[in-house]
């Protein structure tokens, strides 16, 4: 979720995340579609409720943080729980926290090796790049943990 597309509010407050990982469904075949369908739904949701966050997916695996008030996190998180795009969905961390880490942060895909993350604009029939911005230390510090979370369950947080 690099792309500046909203601000979610203050940055500073006491702000609820929750990270989870999940085991993708999407069909090989159809995934850039079935992404795009569900960056799309999942920006327009997340900024209705001040949702912020980062996504990390590989081809099996979604990794994801989300912040902003408990109850919306909570709804977001349990609509996931019960996608059929998800398997295996597990909560690896959740509390309240200082401030966003991802305030402006609308929906990106995080890169799996560590490589420059790339922000998204999703549409209906796929996704594309967007213009991004440098991360911070307190993201980057949040993305290494999504990073060791994908790469199974010895490595979450």
């Amino acid at each position: 979720m690099t792309a500046p597309e909203t601000d979610a509010g203050s940055s500073s407050g006491s702000v609820f995340q929750l990270i989870y990982r999940s085991t993708s469904r999407i069909d090989p075949d159809r995934r850039k579609q079935e992404l795009g369908t569900l960056f799309s739904t999942a920006r327009s949701r997340n900024k209705k409720s001040l949702v912020t966050g980062a996504l990390l997916c590989t081809d099996d695996t979604f990794v994801q943080l989300l912040e902003g008030e408990e109850a919306a996190v909570r709804e977001v998180f349990d609509r996931i729980g019960r996608d059929p795009r998800h398997d295996s969905v597990s909560l690896l961390a959740s509390g309240v926290v200082a401030e966003r880490v991802f305030s402006r942060w609308a929906m990106a895909e995080v890169s799996e090796d560590g490589s420059s993350d790339i922000p998204l604009i999703a549409h209906t029939d796929g996704i594309s790049p967007a213009a991004g911005r440098r991360t911070t230390p307190e993201q980057d510090l949040v993305l290494d943990m999504m990073r060791a979370a994908a790469r199974g369950p010895a490595h979450t947080v």
